[in-house]
């Protein structure tokens, strides 16, 4: 247990849509090693971008038992629910979500806004981020001056800044080019390799799998393979 991130047991996530329950996930098991890059693969509607709101804490569970860095999040709150995402998970999104008025460094800054952090604690973390996906000689520039593949990696900063321990990534390449999408993936393994960061990784694209420890398939809110962690 204490080598786990993610402990999923009997998980699942059901709503109403009119009349109709859906239920994008059932009964799903998933183990996830302390420094795992993990890449979740699947066809639209598989339950791929449900798994991620759940693992990062975005939305809760209707079933089951989801225990992350040691913690049981499916019996959180709302208000303890937000205070223990922003502690422990960073979001990668495709179209990095930066805010076009402000400057790579204040976009990478924004999570540490409401931290309780001095000013210059928030800049010595937003420079040793920027520092850590290459983007240094970048934290002057808006959004508009930077390249997609630069803008993921400012994302990437961003994500990374309060030194979470767990990354949830929803098709970080889908967007680039080949050249900046293997920029990324390269820099999401240093982050696991080097950083010891958790990465859950949603992907369509089986190159960007690839690059991964290991590669699960979700089809109809189950998965297909043994989902259990290595021994």
């Amino acid at each position: 247990m204490n080598d786990l991130m993610i402990q999923c047991r009997g998980v699942s996530k059901s709503y109403r849509k009119g009349s109709t329950v859906v239920t994008p996930l059932e009964a799903l098991d998933l183990d996830v090693p302390k420094g795992e890059f993990l890449a979740l693969m699947g066809p639209s509607g598989s339950g791929k971008t449900t798994l991620l709101n759940l693992l990062s804490g975005i939305d809760s569970p209707s079933q089951g038992s989801l225990v992350i860095a040691g913690e049981e999040i499916s019996t959180l709150g709302r208000r303890q629910l937000t205070a223990w995402r922003a502690a422990h998970v960073g979001y990668i999104f495709q179209l990095y979500h930066l805010v076009p008025v402000l400057t790579a460094f204040e976009n990478v800054e924004l999570p540490l806004l409401l931290s309780g952090l001095s000013k210059k604690e928030r800049r010595e973390r937003v420079a040793t981020a920027l520092d850590l996906v290459g983007l240094t000689d970048r934290a002057s520039h808006a959004p508009t001056e930077l390249s997609g593949g630069q803008e993921q990696r400012v994302a990437i900063a961003r994500a990374i800044v309060a030194d979470p321990s767990l990354l949830v990534a929803d098709e970080p390449t889908g967007d680039l080019d080949r050249e900046s999408a293997t920029n990324i993936l390269s820099l999401l393994r240093n982050l696991a390799e080097e950083h010891g960061k958790t990465i859950v990784m949603v992907t369509h694209d089986a190159k960007a799998a690839a690059a991964a420890d290991r590669t699960l398939h979700l089809e109809k809110g189950q998965l297909l393979e043994n989902a259990c962690a290595p021994s």
